[in-house]
């Protein structure tokens, strides 16, 4: 790789191999047309990105000098791109992988959030029981244990969309 050619970011490099597998194409084929715009470190860690958006491996095509044979599931890149527009407002794009990216960090957000929430209800419970105010802080309380059992159910299900995307 030339120090000064353009390097490209795993996102880039990802959406450029979708583009690629659209058609089929070899990991030999992969690493040959962007020697020059990344390391090969980084061009399997875009591919192994690229999997998370649909790209697969094709076994009867595996050749010995050309490697995997990749191809991309029209379906499920399709649907990412379809859910991800629908879940959380994009700017303008194709780019999957940055939509992904802003996906997953709006997630964490809104653990981040209520996991916030809880706490702070779980501690003004405790200070109004301790001053007097029972009904109140009985109520911060159960506050704090429904804004819980969402957090908790969040978690569940980010974990779960994280073991979907691998």
């Amino acid at each position: 790789m030339s120090p000064l050619a353009p390097r490209l970011s795993e996102t880039e490099l990802s959406q450029r191999i979708l583009e690629m597998a659209k058609t089929g194409v070899y990991r030999e084929s992969i690493f040959e047309a962007f020697r020059s715009l990344a390391t090969k470190q980084q061009i399997r860690q875009a591919i192994a990105h690229a999997k998370q958006f649909g790209l697969y491996s094709v076994r009867d095509l595996r050749d010995l000098e050309l490697g995997t044979y990749y191809q991309v599931d029209p379906a499920k890149y399709e649907s990412f791109q379809a859910a991800l527009k629908a879940a959380v407002p994009m700017p303008p794009g194709d780019d999957l992988a940055a939509q992904m990216l802003a996906a997953t960090q709006a997630i964490r957000a809104m653990l981040a959030i209520a996991g916030s929430c809880s706490f702070i209800f779980l501690i003004v419970g405790g200070v109004c029981l301790l001053t007097g105010h029972l009904q109140s802080g009985r109520l911060a309380w159960a506050s704090a244990a429904s804004v819980g059992g969402i957090w908790l159910l969040q978690q569940r299900w980010a974990r779960g969309y994280s073991k979907v995307q691998k």
